[in-house]
């Protein structure tokens, strides 16, 4: 990897991390929904930018099922998911919760698709949900925190679903309009409940700039940062920006929202990354299903990791 190469990761990773703490601040004003449908409609405008400059726009053409289905489930209903669990728990706290997309991929490869494990991701699957245990051990004690830490273990499930139903139905489509059309059709589902759950007061100005935030910089431009680094260095080494996020995830909440770090975080979260690399770097075997042409931009596991 390039100099260059090497600060586009880190950069991204902090820009994913960063989401979680976007999302603690906005969405107690917002609503979950409503701002979960802002954050979409805001990247869909974009990224649907972003290709019209390309002249890509007719790549879109043909798919709308697809982009649907992959809109919702990495998208509509994990952010939501995310931006509930941050109602109650810190910034840091769901970061670290968004680093088992890996472990839950490989386990829904396993369960879905008959994946083989090799004994490593076996034993990276135990590590890692032994740190899941040690990181919401004391969050199970208090049912508010049990139904947030729940919602964003639902989200990371959803984000390694997508994966593989990116990789089965889009392979063939190139990345930038599979994240243009699903989150088009993330806007285009979330639209009614937003409208239902809609703030009765406006948001304060630090809130709806954070909402747009979310749109443009956590979601539109880090998609477009994240496909130059997969053209420029592969999936397997991109996919290192899963190590950084709940890393910076914990460091935006601690200096921007004095959120504590408890030291059972701490080591949930490193037996966490213990498994998510074992996991990663273990080796599969797939027989029942061919190679991808390309990576699906909306896989969060393992090269596709946004919050």
């Amino acid at each position: 990897m390039s100099v260059r190469d090497r600060i586009e990761l880190v950069l991204l990773g902090a820009i994913w991390g960063s989401s979680f703490l976007f999302m603690r601040v906005a969405a107690p004003e917002f609503g979950p929904l409503a701002l979960i449908e802002v954050r979409v409609a805001v990247a869909a405008l974009f990224l649907s930018a972003v290709l019209a400059s390309r002249g890509a726009l007719a790549s879109l053409r043909g798919h709308a099922f697809d982009f649907a289905l992959v809109g919702a489930l990495n998208s509509a209903i994990p952010f939501s998911l995310f931006a509930f669990a941050t109602l109650s728990l810190p910034a840091g706290y769901s970061s670290v919760l968004n680093a088992t997309v890996p472990l839950f991929g490989a386990l829904v490869g396993f369960v879905w698709l008959g994946e083989r494990l090799a004994v490593a991701r076996v034993l990276g699957l135990a590590i890692g949900f032994g740190g899941v245990v040690l990181l919401v051990f004391e969050k199970l004690t208090l049912a508010g925190d049990r139904t947030a830490v729940a919602a964003g273990l639902a989200a990371a499930v959803l984000y390694a679903i997508a994966a593989h139903v990116t990789r089965r139905r889009l392979a063939a489509v190139r990345p930038l309009a599979i994240a243009a059309g699903s989150q088009i059709a993330a806007s285009v589902l979330l639209a009614p409940f937003a409208l239902a759950t809609a703030p009765k007061t406006w948001p304060s100005a630090s809130s709806a700039a954070c909402a747009v935030v979310l749109g443009v910089l956590c979601t539109g431009l880090a998609y477009v940062l994240y496909f130059r680094l997969l053209a420029a260095v592969g999936a397997a080494r991109s996919m290192t920006v899963t190590y950084l996020i709940p890393l910076f995830g914990l460091l935006w909440g601690a200096l921007f929202l004095a959120e504590p770090v408890h030291p059972s975080m701490l080591v949930g979260g490193v037996v966490i990354l213990i498994g998510v690399t074992l996991v990663v770097r273990g080796g599969t075997r797939a027989p029942t299903l061919p190679p991808p042409q390309k990576p699906g931009p909306c896989r969060n596991s393992p090269t596709r990791t946004a919050p």
